[in-house]
């Protein structure tokens, strides 16, 4: 397995600025910014297209809201450094799609297990959603619980694990 790192924390805390900063300072050459993001309305399309044009042309963009666990298997390659952000926009696409909650534990079992046979290098971004009150409706809390359930899986899985906190980087698993 290469190595996994695994970036989590609130909206705007800087979760994915940080990946970013790692993947660009990792020794491969072919960067890789895998969007989970299916922009569903014009600001959204708007958000995801600053979003490309700040990152620049040191990267290589792969979309795909849906097939995640393929797609890191297809990606993660030994001579490239794959960023997947963002896991919780990705179980909100699985729950778009119809997926209950054992659907969906599968799916996060394929995507570990796809996490252990990488050739190189990924970094996740996911949001975390422990912290706050519990959710009014059961759609609201069972994408809570799902996530949840994804990055204890994903944490487990990964070598490294931070959280950020007003854009500082709190490092919970590995090396700094």
């Amino acid at each position: 397995m290469a190595e996994v790192g695994f970036v989590l924390g609130g909206c705007r805390s800087g979760k994915s600025g940080y990946a970013q900063k790692k993947v660009l300072e990792a020794k491969e050459q072919d960067k890789i910014f895998l969007a989970t993001c299916a922009p569903r309305d014009d600001e959204m399309r708007l958000r995801v297209e600053r979003h490309r044009l700040e990152r620049g042309d040191r990267w290589r963009t792969v979309e795909e809201g849906l097939l995640l666990e393929e797609t890191v298997q297809n990606q993660a390659g030994k001579d490239s450094v794959l960023l997947v952000d963002c896991l919780g926009m990705w179980v909100s696409n699985l729950l778009g799609e119809g997926l209950d909650e054992a659907a969906c534990r599968e799916r996060f079992t394929a995507l570990g297990r796809a996490l252990e046979r990488t050739a190189g290098p990924v970094w996740l971004v996911s949001n975390e959603v422990g912290c706050g009150i519990v959710p009014g409706d059961a759609v609201s809390r069972s994408y809570r619980d799902l996530l949840g359930m994804l990055n204890q899986e994903v944490a487990g899985i990964s070598d490294r694990v931070v959280w950020m906190v007003a854009g500082l980087p709190v490092e919970i698993k590995g090396d700094s």
